[in-house]
């Protein structure tokens, strides 16, 4: 490690191989706090930098359809905004006192308490479904909302009374396409009211002896114009849910995995959390802390409603956000395209296709990807939207074309590698050339290549290139910059621990610089077009030979 290293407290790695990011030791975040602010005010006592001085402060059936469904052809003229970033109900919100205990502290391991809910999200005036099972005489629901709260990071909004025990009927398999679905019967009714202002929420299920668990829910605001949208990737989290032994990735000899997954049953992940815990809580306490004015929605929602994105000034996507329908990947590049800047947190991102179709609870609870086109009995018929990698036949559209780059590789685990610190993102930081912050990377990463297809703009700017070797080959991890036609700026960070290392409790030094780097992420892309301000300074590179297939997928 270079002399310029952030000095390493731990391995920043979330658990459950590398696909399980739920991270321990959130009970740690209020002493985090203390000790970054103690890093940032008088510095570390080793020769390796403690932390960035100042620190971080207080559904369509074609391409063409859906375009055409987000926004008039001709673009706006960006300019930039003097309004604020700040928002002072979010800052109100989070100076209320917190809850302690909304920790899941006896994880349901065999189907003790486990439960899902009726829609991934809901606005004030809906009302949301629980679907539970518990082994126990009875339960009861608490809903926390998500945030700062001076560390304690969740505030209790709502608590049920104690609900009869009912041991539901065991997991249906699809025999064609292995869906695991949940056929339960409705537990619990829960109106969303004024109480509950927007934000990601978790519900803790606790059973009378003992055990408990969660299940997520955002409440959105449909009418919102808050600069800056925070997306939640649920469509990623059911991807990875094992829950009933079949997800996209794995199943039971001898199946491989199913094709087809549903929302129709609990999470397994993160005691039910799905991968919230684990790949966006941590940007979510940051941006909350720090009073930025926020709203929330999921990835399901922008198919339902692509034309909303356009009422920001930048959309976030987080650590794991892998899964797109043709609706949602049109809606991004709709929204680039009209001045909307976007800011990719993670690695990976717009890998593959799904479409999202109806369940008996409701529409787009199922969740499709056959992965081969021949399987897909849309092949042939309405190819755009065969649900294959975004960049394989016959869809043909690198995901680069968005991003930047794009996704080769895993698992990894190596420092990030600034080598351009004099990049915008970078202000206030005091990095220097060559420094290190260390197990940064990983576990996948992406990779700028010239050979790859080119997002619109003139060129894209590098700001960190990272040595890895994966699966016995060299590459770089890189984190890439670039301004299109429109004046909107699109940043991806090319790795998957982004978000988990904000204020990291395993080396608070560089969780201080990967918050300070994220807050002027945000601060700068909500006031407008990036490109108004920022513009891209495309490093230049020699094309290189066609890129690999990805590896580790």
């Amino acid at each position: 490690m270079s002399s310029t290293a952030v000095a390493t407290a731990g391995d920043p790695r979330p658990g459950r191989g590398w696909r399980s990011r739920a991270l321990t030791g959130l009970a740690l975040a209020g002493a985090v706090a203390i000790l970054v602010a103690v890093f940032i005010a008088t510095g570390s006592s080793s020769t390796h930098p403690a932390g960035p001085p100042g620190g971080p402060t207080h559904k369509a059936a074609s391409v063409s359809s859906a375009a055409t469904s987000i926004a008039p052809t001709t673009a706006p003229t960006p300019t930039t905004t003097t309004a604020p970033v700040l928002a002072a109900a979010i800052t109100a919100e989070n100076r209320r006192p917190g809850t302690p205990g909304w920790t899941v502290q006896h994880p349901s391991v065999n189907g003790q308490i486990e439960g899902y809910a009726s829609t991934v999200s809901a606005q004030q005036g809906d009302t949301v479904t629980l679907y539970v099972t518990s082994t126990a005489a009875t339960w009861t629901a608490t809903a926390f909302r998500m945030g700062w709260y001076g560390g304690i990071l969740a505030r209790q909004v709502w608590q049920s009374t104690p609900q009869p025990g009912v041991r539901q009927s065991p997991a249906t398999r699809d025999p064609v396409t292995s869906m695991v679905s949940a056929p339960w019967a409705p537990s619990l009714r829960v109106p969303i009211t004024a109480a509950w202002p927007p934000g990601d929420y978790l519900f803790k299920l606790v059973s009378s002896d003992g055990w408990d668990s969660y299940i997520p829910l955002t409440v959105r605001n449909d009418a919102s114009h808050a600069p800056i949208l925070i997306i939640n990737s649920v469509t990623t989290w059911q991807a990875y849910n094992l829950w009933g032994g079949y997800d996209l990735y794995s199943g039971r000899p001898p199946v491989a995995r199913a094709t087809v997954v549903t929302f129709d049953r609990p999470y397994e992940l993160g005691n039910g959390s799905g991968d919230f815990l684990g790949n966006e809580e941590r940007l979510v306490k940051l941006v909350e802390k720090e009073g930025l004015d926020v709203t929330y929605t999921t990835d399901v929602d922008i198919d339902e409603h692509p034309s909303l994105l356009l009422n920001h000034r930048v959309v976030v996507s987080l650590g794991h956000d892998e899964y797109y329908s043709l609706v949602m990947r049109d809606a991004m590049a709709a929204a680039r395209d009209h001045g909307v800047n976007l800011v990719f947190l993670g690695a990976n991102a717009v890998y593959r296709h799904i479409r999202l179709q109806p369940s008996s609870l409701g529409p787009d609870r199922v969740e499709v990807n056959y992965r081969v086109a021949s399987l897909d009995p849309e092949d042939g018929r309405d190819d755009a939207d065969v649900t294959v990698q975004w960049r394989n036949p016959p869809n043909n559209r690198p995901e680069s074309s968005l991003l930047g780059e794009m996704y080769e590789c895993n698992p990894v685990l190596d420092d990030l590698v600034v080598t351009d610190p004099t990049a915008w993102i970078y202000a206030g930081t005091g990095l220097t050339p060559g420094a290190h912050l260390p197990d940064l990377v990983g576990s996948e990463y992406d990779h700028y290549s010239t050979s790859n297809p080119q997002p619109p703009g003139n060129g894209v700017q590098i700001m960190a290139a990272s040595p890895v070797v994966c699966r016995g080959v060299p590459s770089t991890s890189d984190l890439t910059y670039y301004v299109a036609p429109s004046g909107a700026g699109v940043i991806d960070s090319g790795t998957n621990l982004w978000v988990p290392s904000i204020l990291s409790d395993r080396n608070v030094s560089l969780g201080a610089y990967v918050a300070q780097i994220t807050l002027t992420m945000l601060r700068q892309a909500a006031m407008g077009p990036l490109g108004l301000t920022h513009p891209a300074v495309p490093t230049g590179l020699t094309a290189t030979a066609t890129a690999p297939p990805p590896l580790g997928e």
